[in-house]
This record gives C-alpha cells, structure tokens and sequence, in this order.
C-alpha cells in the first residue's frame, strides 16, 4: 500500500511548484477502488465512497502517515452501511487533532484557508483549480490591456468561499463580485481576501440566490468582463429549488446579457449525467442568443491529479469557457 501511495504521489509531480493542495489518489485510477485522498498543505483528508477497501481504513490511514508525516489525517465516509451516498458524512480525525485540522494553502500566488471539519468540502475545490488559475492570466492580460476607465470586472456566481475572486483580484480586477446564498460561506470569501492583502471594494459581496443577482445587475446596467457559473447540482434559497438540469441553461442566457463584449464565461457542473461535447455545445448556444459571433475557447474535465477523471460519479466535471 505504502508504494501504490507513493507512486500515485509521484504523478502529481507537475503539480508541485503550482500548489500544495491537490488529489493524490483518485479512487481506481490509483488502485484505491471506493477511495481518495486529499492534501492540503500538511493536511490530508481520506473519502471511501464505496465498500472496497473500508475494511483496510487503518491501514491506509497509517500508509499516509508512514509517507507523509502529516501534522493531520481526517476520514469521511461518504456512504452509508446500505451503501447510499451521504452528504452529512461521518468525519473522525484519525491522525492528530481537531485544532490540527484547520490551516492555509497555496495555489499560485494565491493562499486560502481550509478546514477540513468544516462540512464535506474543507473550503476549496481541488477539480477547479486549473481554471481559477486561468481565470487570474485572463484579468493580468485584461487589466494590462485597459486603456481608461473603473478597470475590469469580475462575477463569481455560486461563489462559495470566493477562490475565483481571489484569483481574480490578485490578477488585476477592479471588482469581483461573489453571490451565494450563505452569508457564512462569504464571511470566508471576505477571510480569503483578507488572507491574500485584498481590500474589501463595493459590491463585492451579495447574499442571496445567482438569479437574483444577475436580473438585478442587468436592470442596474452592470457589465461583466468574465464570469464564472460553478453551481452545485441543486440548491435551495427562499422556496425556490434550483435543478441544474432545469435551470443552468437558462441562467447562462441571462449570464450572458450583462457580459461585455470580449469577456469570457466559464460555466461548469459536477451533475454526473452531463456529457461534455453536449454540455458545451449547449452552453455556447445560450450565449449565442446574446452574442452572435460567441466561441468556445475550451472544453475540459478535471486537472490531472483526477486520474480516471468521468469513471466514476463522485469524480467528474464538464467545464468550458466561451469568449466573446
């Protein structure tokens, strides 16, 4: 175990010198079945989303320590004993302790906090980080390019604790709005800006539901130079039930009406049943009933730490930017 560890840590070595918060086993791929192992800095956070291998639970976790002397191992279990899958995952911190669960990692230029007691998701998306990366050259080059005038502008829908905004600002946006529908969530976006140097600008912050914000935006005559839609698969805010299946391709229409002419959109899902020569086929549609002459720059699954990427449906994603 502690070689297949160490060789599946050794695939990710392009990774290195960009962060140090990334996958090391993706479940199969990596000949973990039903596994994935997470690091975050000197954290590292073990998911069993099948049967196969819970027996092996303390081996694993003592392989992880053996290979990597982490300061922190957590475990979750994202299934139940009837094999559902959970979202209120059982977590137990097998190595270290629960203070040592909380902590800062970097990605780029950028730093976040995570933690990995906090819910499912410790507070960053590994499976985006290529994109938000991409997202911080866009506005270096579109910030380098202005001539006059307030400087770029960025909109983060679904924004959760904000990472896209603060690769954004860090690449010279004048503003980069987050919308989410929980004020705790943005009360980390505003640690985050905080933890980068980042001052807090007007309108960057807005609780409450995507739609909300960007039917507001388009009567207030606000324009976007990039946008990006990372939404979960469903969501609740005020009695209204957000599908993904039902609702992405629509709001991408109206996304696109306060999109200013050479801008990009970023949409992305991580709803198992999308295909991706569909998805972005569909979402260059949506924007094409705005901007005729829109085009889609590319299309993509997750960064290469997600070995087997689209095998399994707790790892995949269909992304693709569109400029116009």
């Amino acid at each position: 175990m502690l070689s297949l560890l160490q060789s599946a840590f050794e695939k990710r070595s392009a990774l290195f010198d960009v962060t140090d918060a990334y996958r090391i086993v993706n479940g199969a791929a990596d000949g973990f079945p039903g596994v994935t192992l997470d690091k975050f800095g000197d954290r590292f956070q073990v998911q069993f989303f099948g049967p196969e291998m819970l027996s092996r639970r303390r081996e694993i976790v003592e392989a992880i320590v053996g290979a990597f002397n982490p300061v922190c191992v957590v475990v979750k279990e994202r299934l139940s004993r009837s094999g559902k899958s959970l979202e209120n995952a059982p977590m137990e911190v097998a190595f270290g302790s629960r203070e040592d669960a909380v902590g800062i990692v970097r990605e780029g230029r950028a730093r976040f906090h995570v933690d990995l007691l906090d819910t499912v998701n410790p507070g960053l998306f590994l499976d985006m980080r290529h994109v938000r990366l991409e997202v911080e050259e866009r506005f270096r080059a579109l910030s380098g390019a202005a001539q006059s005038g307030e400087g770029p502008r960025f909109l983060n829908l679904f924004s959760y604790t904000c990472s896209f905004s603060v690769h954004a600002r860090l690449g010279g946006a004048a503003v980069a709005t987050n919308a989410d529908i929980s004020g705790k969530i943005l009360d980390k976006g505003r640690e985050n800006y905080a933890l980068n140097g980042l001052d807090l600008r007007p309108g960057e912050f807005f609780r409450g539901n995507a739609l909300e914000y960007v039917r507001w935006a388009c009567k207030k005559g606000l324009r976007f130079d990039g946008i990006v839609l990372d939404p979960p698969s469903f969501a609740r805010f005020k009695g209204f039930n957000f599908n993904v299946r039902e609702h992405l391709m629509p709001l991408v229409s109206e996304c696109a009406q306060i999109l200013n002419p050479h801008g990009f959109f970023m949409v992305s899902s991580n709803y198992s049943e999308f295909a991706l020569d569909v998805f972005s086929r569909d979402v260059l549609n949506a924007v094409r009933s705005v901007h005729k002459n829109a085009r889609t720059a590319w299309k993509r699954g997750q960064d290469i730490d997600f070995a087997g990427s689209g095998s399994t449906k707790d790892s995949c994603l269909v992304a693709t930017l569109v400029e116009v």
